[in-house]
């Protein structure tokens, strides 16, 4: 089984790229959108149809704004919308799919970098997923947390460390916040299989060129309950896939 993430940074603006030739060869058994900056009434589902994939949308209450999405090609037991957190539904910030023992969730964790209020908002997010992951890590052993974190975990993780090391993203505070999700009970399936694999980065400015020097940061990942780790197959990123400043994260599961 192959679960795919991406950050399409706007799912309309992403299929005029490409989007759907890239998941026809991709084909992943479960994609996680985020940052989809869009209503369900205005997504052509039929795209994804031709596929294979059902859709779920879970847009923002803003429109333009944030939301996330799972297709998949088998049916789900169940479709979580939302974490009940009022502050985060509204932002559509997470939404997950139940495949009987696994349960795959697409989360959009807050950027802080527009500023100290942004920043502030964050930091109330990651105290609120931390228990929130704990609770369901509990009730969902088969979990997998697949998103854009919108923080680099390691130096390894990002192009300039000691440039960006008082940049929202890479702050000590959100990289210890990650070290200790890791140390909770969830893998990053992605180290797991390459744990020194250098300059894999997942997202890259606009500016500067900086996808062509390929000076990126590493934040979308896709996190795995330790009760999968005997599943866990191979993951991967894909960062010739241009549809978006993201590229996709994937990981492949084992029966």
């Amino acid at each position: 089984m192959k679960i795919l993430s991406y950050n399409v940074n706007g799912v309309r603006s992403a299929l005029t790229k490409g989007l759907a030739e890239y998941l026809a060869a991709a084909n992943a058994d479960v994609v996680c959108l985020q940052e989809i900056k869009a209503e369900a009434s205005q997504i052509d589902d039929a795209v994804f149809a031709a596929l294979g994939y059902k859709a779920w949308w879970y847009s923002a209450g803003k429109k333009g704004y944030s939301g996330v999405a799972i297709l998949s090609k088998t049916e789900p037991t169940h479709v979580e919308f939302g974490c009940g957190e009022p502050e985060w539904d509204h932002e559509g910030r997470i939404i997950r799919a139940d495949f009987g023992k696994l349960s795959v969730m697409s989360a959009y964790f807050p950027s802080g970098s527009s500023g100290e209020h942004r920043q502030e908002a964050k930091y109330r997010f990651l105290d609120f997923f931390s228990g929130y992951a704990e609770g369901l890590r509990k009730d969902l052993p088969g979990l997998l947390v697949c998103g854009d974190y919108n923080i680099c975990h390691r130096a390894i993780d990002i192009h300039d460390p000691k440039g960006n090391k008082d940049s929202s993203g890479f702050l000590p505070e959100e990289r210890e916040w990650m070290e200790k999700f890791f140390q909770a009970g969830f893998i990053d399936t992605f180290r797991h299989f390459y744990p020194e694999e250098a300059h894999r980065y997942s997202w890259w400015s606009f500016r500067a060129n900086a996808r062509n020097n390929n000076k990126g940061w590493r934040i979308d990942y896709i996190a795995a309950c330790d009760r999968l780790q005997q599943q866990l197959h191979n993951a991967g990123i894909d960062p010739d896939a241009r549809h978006s400043d993201h590229c996709p994260v994937w990981v492949e599961m084992k029966d």
